[in-house]
């Protein structure tokens, strides 16, 4: 169970929920990626990973909304993260997205960019096209279908290393026992919102200093979504790019230097 306080901010609308740490000035906050279930639930595990970002920033984790619609795309998930941003009066954040958290960060930031002094894209990808989005298209027949440990270990493999997979197995199903059918629900409809998705045009909104920041073995969006994106920021003052190599989709999990190289752009 998680120590951290889980806070809602309700719009009138939607309600959404968040969790913070930190007593720094300055203010990060995450956008994680799609998963199976809430980030909400590793509230403790995230804040730990994080830890030294809580020196100097009061950190804010999002999840998505509460009550998601039954279609609901990429753009109005970002619209609906920046305005919770700005019911809570957060301004110039250092803003940091992975994977479908990234495509989210990318558009608040093109589309409110007095909201983000600086931009963190991790994992992520413009434009997804339909190979892309087949292993997508598994995962939502696997969560349609109830089949929680087959999903967990699907999305395992996908995301992580071949290494740290295998060392994953028994962690992956154990966690699958918990999985709702409401986490189902929710995992279904945020994946659906990742066919089609194309925000190539909006990148060249983006007025503020960028990282993007990927692994080339990327097996779920490909690291050559990473190079585009920052291929399209060439001459944006403060565009930086960095790949790995040999630690997959969830690098920003698997690379031991990745929270360094994030404090080191965002302290430069």
């Amino acid at each position: 169970m998680n120590d951290m306080t889980i806070e809602t901010v309700n719009t009138g609308s939607f309600s959404m929920d968040y969790f913070r740490f930190g007593q720094g000035e300055r203010t990060f906050v995450i956008l994680p990626g799609i998963g199976v279930q809430s980030v909400m639930l590793y509230a403790d595990s995230v804040a730990g990973q994080y830890r030294r970002f809580g020196e100097d920033h009061t950190v804010y984790v999002f999840d998505r909304r509460k009550e998601l619609p039954e279609t609901y795309n990429a753009r109005d998930m970002a619209h609906d993260t920046a305005e919770v941003i700005q019911i809570l009066g957060l301004e110039k954040v250092e803003l940091f997205g992975a994977s479908q958290g990234g495509v989210l960060a990318l558009l608040i930031a093109a589309e409110h960019p007095e909201l983000v002094h600086k931009l963190i894209l991790g994992s992520t990808s413009a434009y997804v096209d339909d190979d892309h989005y087949q292993i997508f298209d598994k995962w939502i027949g696997l969560a349609e279908a109830g089949n929680r440990a087959e999903l967990y270990l699907s999305f395992g493999e996908a995301v992580y290393p071949p290494k740290i997979f295998e060392q994953s197995r028994g962690l992956l199903t154990e966690l699958s026992k918990d999985v709702t059918d409401e986490d189902l629900a929710r995992f279904v409809i945020q994946s659906k919102a990742m066919r089609g998705i194309d925000v190539t045009g909006d990148i060249r909104k983006i007025s503020c200093p960028t990282l993007v920041i990927g692994s080339l073995d990327d097996r779920v969006l490909g690291g050559d979504a990473s190079i585009e994106i920052a291929r399209q920021l060439q001459g944006q003052q403060g565009a930086v790019l960095y790949m790995y190599s040999g630690y997959g989709h969830a690098v920003y999990d698997t690379a031991t230097d990745y929270k360094e190289r994030l404090l080191a752009f965002l302290n430069d």
